[in-house]
């Protein structure tokens, strides 16, 4: 889920950099020290957005800068337990499927991609069902659900388990099949339901 936190800190405007615009150097600070980290709390940071630094800033005894308060926003994403989400395949292995959801890839393991046998080609570099014979691959574009989350300590990417066993998950041609399927099956449930009506009344 990706989501806007406003956050407050403290940053540390370098004597060298004394003439830029504050705005600008408090932006780049904030970006060198929230960019790209993962956050137990926080989550995934994407980008910092909306810095605003205060102009009154703090001189610490020793030390040439100035230290400000600043007010920003961070773009986040905090994967979920549970939450369904789309992503693209980027890598096929023996052992499963990578797929790209927000700014991280998920493993989709094999055991949990569908109810079937499945093999592994790496000419092709396909997961295949050897009974439904639906294949997976790179570029391909899936829904998943997540089910396993560890965001791990600062320093690491963290990671994440998801799943395509269940009703309406899966590749997303498998999902508009299925859907056809039940859409079918309705209007031929419903046309006979018809039928039976109008032989009784009739």
């Amino acid at each position: 889920m990706f989501k806007l936190i406003e956050l407050e800190d403290t940053i540390r405007i370098p004597p060298e950099t004394f003439g830029e615009p504050l705005e600008h150097v408090g932006y780049e600070q904030v970006r060198a020290k929230y960019e790209g980290i993962v956050d137990e709390e926080l989550g995934y940071v994407i980008a910092v957005v909306k810095v605003q630094v205060s102009s009154v800033g703090k001189i610490i005894p020793g030390d040439g800068a100035t230290y400000h308060k600043v007010k920003f926003s961070l773009l986040t994403f905090y994967p979920k337990i549970q939450e369904i989400v789309e992503g693209e395949v980027v890598e096929i292995a023996d052992f499963g499927a990578f797929v790209r959801i927000g700014p991280i890839d998920a493993l989709l393991h094999v055991s949990q991609l569908m109810d079937d046998f499945i093999s592994y080609d790496e000419k092709q570099g396909v997961l295949m069902g050897k009974e439904t014979k639906r294949k997976l691959a790179s570029g391909d574009k899936v829904r998943v659900r997540i089910t396993a989350v560890s965001l791990g300590r600062a320093g690491t990417s963290g990671k994440i388990g998801v799943t395509a066993r269940q009703p309406f998950l899966g590749k997303i041609e498998w999902i508009k099949k299925e859907v056809e399927k039940v859409k079918g099956s309705t209007a031929e449930k419903t046309g006979e339901e018809a039928k039976q009506k109008a032989e009784k009344g009739g």
